[in-house]
């Protein structure tokens, strides 16, 4: 049977390796003048790859032995965990919104730089701005929660002494 340390090791490095592409999916976006269609797919392919190599193992292995090992380090990794997922929420409430009016206006397909994406409705500015508070919450609370994972793994397991 394999060890808990070794699965707890695979764990660590998945969730480790999500981080990457959280990051090189957010490139494609600061470092294209214009979103089209393929470049928004193609920023998602990497978000959701990161998305998956981090939620599988919280969902597979982490959430079912909370009861198990239940302390106060792992209620704050807990309790930053669940941050990072809320604050998703609310970057997926205004992604939604930004989506539909941008393909309303059909600028996936012809982007036209003389529209400013402020102008093609009302309340664009604010879910801009629930975008980018989302995205940000997401990432710092997500680097809170993999610090204190990381404790915890070097804690349970001394790893390194």
């Amino acid at each position: 049977m394999v060890s808990d340390l070794a699965v707890a090791t695979v764990i660590a490095v998945l969730v480790t390796a999500s981080f990457p592409f959280y990051l090189y999916g957010a490139w494609i976006m600061i470092d294209t003048e214009i979103v089209t269609w393929g470049v928004l797919i193609y920023h998602l392919k990497f978000i959701a790859v990161g998305l998956t190599l981090n939620t599988v193992p919280v969902v597979v292995w982490m959430i079912p032995r909370v009861a198990d090992q239940f302390g106060g380090l792992l209620a704050v990794h807990a309790f930053f965990g669940l941050q990072a997922y809320a604050m998703l929420l609310v970057a997926l409430t205004g992604i939604v919104r930004i989506l539909q009016v941008k393909l309303t206006h059909d600028l996936y397909a012809e982007p036209d730089r003389e529209v400013a994406l402020d102008d093609l409705h009302e309340n664009m500015g604010g879910w801009r701005r629930r975008l980018r508070v989302g995205v940000f919450g997401y990432v710092f609370f997500w680097l809170l929660a993999w610090i204190l994972g990381m404790i915890r793994y070097a804690l349970r397991y001394s790893v390194f002494w």
